[in-house]
């Protein structure tokens, strides 16, 4: 199975005191990546929201304000107004069900009780998307919603801009060529570190 990607998703929350929690992986990606940082955002879209053209493709790219619970407005709205599909559109999040250190692509599927797929789910009416799942572990206690809200440590921190975050943008590659994502043995679960 293989799409060209037109939207590509951060999910986190907005505001200083979420910067580093575990469940803004998404932000923190896009942050670390000299090719998205350095884009021209601009506010709209109940967001933050960017592009670039790579092989005569456009590409967008969209860090919802919305909240985790609310991601999907945002990028509902982006995603209609430049007529991309649902099948168009990457969603780069935080994955309970994948140790850290590990990093995978994935398209459809459940949604993990992930309250930010939940809200994509709902507004771009299902889950046939594409995902790259940064691994965060599961906490060994009950509180999921504390530990996807807590900061990851320095060194981790260290870990994920060292070394999970260049791979896992070596396995987008292929967007940021303009080419199609195609699910193989050796994306779906990739250890980085």
């Amino acid at each position: 199975m293989n799409h060209t990607i037109k939207l590509i998703a951060f999910l986190g929350n907005p505001g200083i005191q979420y910067r580093n929690n575990r469940h803004n992986v998404g932000w923190l990606f896009c942050d670390s990546c000299k090719l998205f940082s350095e884009l021209s955002w601009k506010r709209g879209f109940k967001g933050h929201w960017a592009s670039f053209e790579t092989s005569g493709i456009k590409v967008y790219c969209i860090k919802p304000e919305t909240y985790m619970n609310h991601s999907g407005e945002a990028i509902q709205e982006l995603a209609a107004y430049y007529q991309i599909t649902r099948e168009e559109v990457l969603v780069v999040h935080d994955e309970l069900e994948l140790p850290f250190g590990f990093i995978g692509i994935k398209f459809g599927g459940g949604l993990g009780g992930h309250n930010g797929l939940r809200s994509m789910n709902q507004h771009l009416h299902g889950p046939d998307f594409w995902r790259l799942r940064i691994g965060i572990g599961r906490p060994d206690h009950s509180d999921i919603a504390g530990y996807v809200l807590s900061n990851f440590n320095s060194e981790e921190l260290s870990t994920l801009n060292r070394a999970i975050f260049p791979k896992a943008l070596e396995l987008i590659a292929p967007v940021l060529a303009g080419t199609t994502i195609q699910i193989t043995k050796e994306n779906t679960k990739v250890k980085a570190v």
